[in-house]
């Protein structure tokens, strides 16, 4: 236990004399290379938790949380099973759907198609916010009716428009087992923006029975897809659905989109890592400091010791001088991290003003602003990892300082 004359000693020592400035201002350093590293690990850390959930978002905006589908991949009487998801808890929606995988054409462009088969009533409350229904809407399409809906970026590349024709090019399973290209004709009845490129640029919206009757599936779907309350909440909702029905087997958006989220942990590691060294520096910064003050005290230390401190003393003497470098360093940092990490989205307009550039223009990045996600767990983490560092960082010097011999250090004083 650090005793009253311990920690005012320690703290005395903080002060600096004329001829131990430099040492201050190691020690200052030290104290903003903390603070600086402890803030840049909170605002990255949010920024790309905020990225992390735009995606998320974008990715769902056409799609779904999770789907269920039967064991043959073809799910039957599936009024009931839509009203049977609904009905569990966590459910905010379901619907069915009908996938497909193929080429379209229009002209002379022929590229590649995922084609969704929807019921356009089920689908109001399974289309995100996210969504931007750009030409028509998705109540056209209306069975037998052969309307189609695409992503704008692939409409562009077909050069259609409105009320134009387009071929769909689907291969389909043949009686013999075999397969067979089906050519249909549809008519554009409008087009959407999800605002990430794997939807605008491939993704085609039909009505189900239209797609179900080019698959030859009947009064059938190939899956049940559903919205949950809680987008987290997904997998578990997911696996309960598969245990409580034998004949069904389930999927959430972290098994289908794994790779995407894998690739951002694997970016936040890194950059943990590469901000940590910064921590680091400003911890080697302290022990610099602190054994140059050992150097300049050791006539100090001396004293206090032919006084009674025990050798215990005296490093806890020289702990709570450099504790209170670190400590103070990390509270900085903390506070001006979660400053800084909250009012991203503010920050950024005012520092494009000033630069006059953008730094994510609208017309190449469909993320047109910084978002920022604060996670108070990130925050506790690295506070207090910081913390441990800076602590740690004390010993060596302190551990010297207790070793210094009073008789050698006061023989030529």
């Amino acid at each position: 236990m650090i005793k009253p004359v311990e920690l005012f000693v320690g703290l005395r020592y903080l002060k600096a004399k004329r001829r131990t400035r430099f040492v201050s201002f190691i020690t200052l350093i030290s104290l903003l290379g903390v603070a600086l590293g402890v803030a840049a690990l909170i605002v990255i850390l949010s920024v790309m938790n905020g990225f992390e959930g735009e995606l998320r978002n974008r990715l769902l905006s056409m799609s779904s949380h999770g789907y269920v589908t039967g064991k043959q991949g073809v799910a039957e009487n599936w009024r009931q099973v839509v009203a049977e998801v609904e009905s569990l808890p966590g459910v905010a929606a379901a619907a069915p759907l009908v996938q497909m995988e193929g080429m379209i054409q229009s002209g002379g462009e022929l590229r590649a198609v995922l084609v969704h088969g929807i019921v356009p009533e089920y689908e109001s409350d399974l289309t995100g916010d996210l969504t931007t229904i750009v030409e028509g809407s998705f109540e056209a399409l209306t069975p037998g009716s052969r309307g189609i809906v695409l992503g704008r970026l692939i409409a562009l590349d077909l050069g259609v428009a409105i009320g134009d024709g387009v071929v769909l090019l689907i291969p389909r399973p043949a009686g013999d087992g075999t397969i067979q290209a089906a050519l249909e004709r549809f008519t554009l009845v409008g087009a959407f923006e999800a605002g990430l490129q794997d939807h605008d640029a491939r993704l085609a919206l039909v009505n189900a029975a239209d797609a179900a009757g080019i698959l030859r599936l009947g009064d059938k779907v190939t899956a049940i897809r559903f919205r949950a309350d809680d987008v987290m909440q997904a997998p578990a909702i997911a696996r309960a659905l598969a245990a409580e029905r034998e004949d069904l087997r389930s999927s959430d958006w972290t098994i289908e989109n794994a790779s995407y989220f894998r690739a951002i942990r694997l970016e936040k590691m890194m950059m943990s890592l590469i901000l940590s060294l910064v921590i680091g520096v400003a911890a080697f910064n302290i022990v610099a400091s602190l054994v140059m003050v050992v150097t300049d005290k050791t006539n100090d230390i001396a004293v206090l010791r032919t006084l009674g401190m025990s050798p215990d003393g005296i490093v806890r003497v020289f702990f709570v001088q450099g504790a209170m470098i670190g400590w103070a360093g990390v509270l900085i940092g903390v506070i001006s991290g979660v400053l800084v990490a909250v009012n991203v989205p503010g920050i950024v307009p005012v520092l494009e003003r000033i630069a006059g550039a953008q730094i994510m223009p609208g017309d190449v990045y469909y993320v047109s602003r910084i978002p920022s996600e604060l996670d108070w767990i990130h925050v506790l983490v690295i506070g207090a990892a910081a913390f441990l560092l800076t602590s740690l960082a004390t010993l060596y010097p302190a551990r010297r300082a207790a070793h210094v011999d009073p008789a050698v250090a006061l023989r030529y004083e």
